[in-house]
């Protein structure tokens, strides 16, 4: 099928979801009980399923149609941690405070203001049977679970229901409703509320996003294409899983807890990694707002628009009790006003397309090549991501973030906009040909760190000068200068060498920063500092346990950055080049003389090796993880991804801690070649099951702290020759 004829097919398929819907959040407590009819017909539709637990634990899940295997996905990943596939939806759906109590609201109202129940049905019920079909599944599936297991208290919902499926449609690590600080939001609409919000924007410059590499087969040893899935995630963020079907669907990969697609990962054909994406997809306005006795309106053009009014109530726990809260929100065509700035109230326009979202999210995993691919990226609705891919058949592509709105370009799309101004009004979607992206490049690889796409191929990137301002704000990182230092000028790569540029050692952020100290240190008086000097000037810039100068510079980087990054954001320069030209001689040695302090605290002495700081621990289940230097824990020797580390592991010190404890970076990483057969190897964080007691708890932990990859199981004979056990939902454990 050509592209064209795709695209029409999909078009036509997801026309009737686009109707408007009604707007409010009226959800009260579901207290239903399920009836025999339903549980007779998730007996029948178990029978159908089959559930293959191998060695390490991971499910692959056979089922006669795509919707018995959704059913049975849902059903193996609450037996693996229901907490979290529920804590998705509580907070996807705006109603963490019934379970966290008070401190939730405004994180809550935040979700509602774009998330509506009523919408959320309306659409599931317009929605294309065969997408319905899945969602029905997918609660059936947490449902039957929660029937057969009636020891597990769900903190929220006794019941799921197909339409929740929509609220939860795309499984970043950041979503673009994240970008409305929570704060502001209690700000606004909670002028003089005393209630305490957990500020939820990233203040510790620890990277969040991801690695994808794909290579052609003119650069791969066995002339099979070669793709690297690396996401950096929170750790524990998505389970491992494969999902296969009767009906063509034959995928593996991370799935984000709770969803029923394989975010990233590959069918025997096609892969695909999202890393996050900078591209402009939200907008704020800034409207003129005019009170009228009957209401609030605002200036658009030559009129005066009266403002949406809705009414938003907020269920919180307080002990034993639940207790509401009842807010009046206010939207412009733009969107949902969010805060207050200067005097005028702040409007904020995202993608809101939950229906082709998970059209999307779900059509990518059957994609059987190039053309099918390329015809689900033009539904447009992978709004806070890049995408890197590779095929059987040798292509490797990239796009650089997927919903795009067309502007004027005579205003500055970083800043709010005047919301009375019709010029700054979205003017549709740039389609997908006017994108960045990149295909077949000749230098034969294709890399992105959430780095400018303008280095994605090298030489053969695309031009910034071609693309409007707005399409790619990411400047190069560190990771971006070591990505293309390990990929270019080889012809020759294989699984495993492919993962040994995954996790080459060199830390690049590290190059000219310690030569610029060492020049500081020729300028201004550094006597004290004379042994620490030496051991940087010698360092090689790698990596390792056993290394002490990764902690000397690591501790020296970390204090340097954290005393001039304010500087830095108010100057405008990028923190890296602020830290090795800006910062004068006294702040690069002050920021030493610091790091030894804080070493010589903690160790009593600024001689450690990496290992004995860095360290993998995993104590329960729990979402927070907390942090005991008495408990055991694994060195690990990589690092963060702010200095460069491919290979990234965000570890930091934690009350009562001495030892630095990672929590984000690589989480689920894989490597496959698109030969035949297809060959994978993955490792997962710690292991695939949350419960302490299981045996798949933390037997991939060791093997994780040694960049140690596990052959992936793909193929049934291989799955059975492996096996754990072998069951079907509900059968009795």
């Amino acid at each position: 099928m050509r592209i064209a004829e795709t695209s029409l097919l999909l078009l036509l398929i997801f026309l009737a979801a686009c109707s408007p819907a009604p707007q409010g959040d009226n959800e009260s407590a579901n207290m239903e009980i399920f009836t025999h009819e339903e549980v007779v017909r998730w007996q029948e539709r178990a029978a159908r399923v089959e559930i293959l637990r191998d060695r390490w634990g991971i499910a692959h899940i056979y089922g006669e149609t795509d919707a018995d295997t959704v059913f049975g996905a849902l059903y193996a990943q609450a037996e693996d941690d229901f907490n979290r596939v529920e804590t998705n939806y509580i907070n996807a759906m705006g109603r963490l405070a019934e379970a966290e109590g008070a401190g939730q609201i405004y994180r809550d109202l935040r979700m509602r203001l774009f998330i509506r129940q009523p919408e959320m049905e309306q659409l599931y019920d317009s929605s294309p049977d065969w997408l319905k079909q899945l969602m029905d599944a997918f609660a059936d599936g947490l449902n039957y679970y929660l029937h057969t297991h009636p020891e597990v208290t769900p903190r929220v919902f006794r019941r799921f229901e197909p339409w929740m499926a929509l609220t939860f449609s795309e499984g970043s690590i950041g979503g673009d409703i994240e970008r409305v600080n929570i704060a502001s939001l209690r700000d606004f609409y909670g002028a003089g509320d005393m209630i305490a919000v957990v500020d939820d924007q990233v203040v510790d410059m620890e990277p969040r996003g991801s690695n994808g590499f794909s290579i052609a087969p003119f650069n791969s040893a066995t002339g099979n294409a070669l793709f690297l899935i690396n996401p950096h995630t929170s750790f524990f963020f998505r389970s491992e899983l494969h999902m296969v079907s009767e009906e063509g669907l034959n995928a593996y990969g991370a799935v984000t807890w709770g969803q029923f697609f394989i975010y990233q990962g590959f069918n025997e054909n096609t892969g695909w990694t999202h890393t996050s994406s900078r591209a402009d997809a939200i907008d704020e306005y800034l409207e003129t707002i005019v009170e009228r006795d009957d209401g609030y309106y605002y200036v658009y053009g030559d009129e005066e628009r009266r403002l949406q009014e809705s009414q938003v109530e907020i269920d919180y726990r307080d002990g034993d009790a639940l207790n509401s809260r009842e807010f009046t929100v206010y939207h412009s065509h733009h969107g949902p006003i969010v805060r207050e700035q200067d005097g005028n109230w702040v409007a904020i326009s995202l993608m809101e397309e939950p229906v082709r979202a998970l059209t999307q999210s779900y059509l990518r995993t059957k994609s059987r090549n190039y053309m099918e691919f390329n015809a689900s990226m033009e539904l447009l609705t992978n709004s806070s991501n890049n995408t890197v891919y590779a095929d059987s058949d040798g292509n490797i592509a990239y796009y650089h973030g997927n919903f795009i709105p067309r502007r004027d370009l005579s205003f500055d799309w970083n800043q709010p906009l005047d919301g009375s101004n019709p010029a700054t009004d979205w003017q549709g979607l740039h389609p997908l040909e006017e994108l960045i992206t990149v295909l077949n490049p000749p230098n034969g690889w294709i890399q992105n760190t959430n780095n400018t796409p303008f280095s994605a191929a090298g030489e053969y990137s695309p031009r910034a000068e071609d693309y409007p301002p707005y399409m790619a704000n990411n400047p190069e990182n560190p990771r971006g200068i070591h990505a293309i230092r390990v990929l270019q000028n080889k012809t020759d790569f294989t699984l495993d060498s492919l993962i040994e540029a995954a996790y080459d050692s060199l830390l690049t952020a590290f190059e000219p920063l310690i030569p610029a100290l060492l020049a500081a240190a020729e300028n201004a008086p550094a006597d004290d500092l004379q042994e620490q000097l030496a051991l940087l000037a010698g360092w090689d810039y790698r990596f390792g346990v056993d290394s002490v100068e990764t902690t000397l510079a690591v501790y020296w980087g970390q204090a340097l950055m954290d005393s001039v990054s304010a500087q830095a954001s108010a100057a405008g320069i990028n923190i890296y080049e602020y830290m090795e030209v800006n910062a004068d001689a006294e702040q690069k040695l002050n920021a030493l003389r610091d790091a030894v302090t804080e070493l010589r605290s903690d160790w009593d002495t600024w001689l450690v090796p990496w290992g004995e700081v860095n360290r993998y621990q995993r104590l329960n289940g729990d979402i927070v993880q907390q942090f005991n230097d008495d408990q055991p824990s694994l060195p690990v020797g990589f690092a963060s991804g702010r200095w460069g580390a491919l290979a990234s592991f965000g570890s930091r010190k934690y009350p009562g801690t001495g030892r630095m404890y990672g929590t984000s970076g690589n989480s689920f990483v894989a490597v496959v070649e698109f030969g035949n057969p297809l060959r994978a190897k993955a490792i997962t964080v710690g292991g695939l099951q949350s419960d302490p007691a299981s045996p798949h708890f933390d037997d991939q932990a060791q093997m994780y702290a040694n960049g140690e990859f596990r052959d992936v199981l793909f193929y049934r004979d291989d799955i059975e020759a492996n096996l754990e056990r072998r069951y079907r939902p509900g059968d009795a454990r």
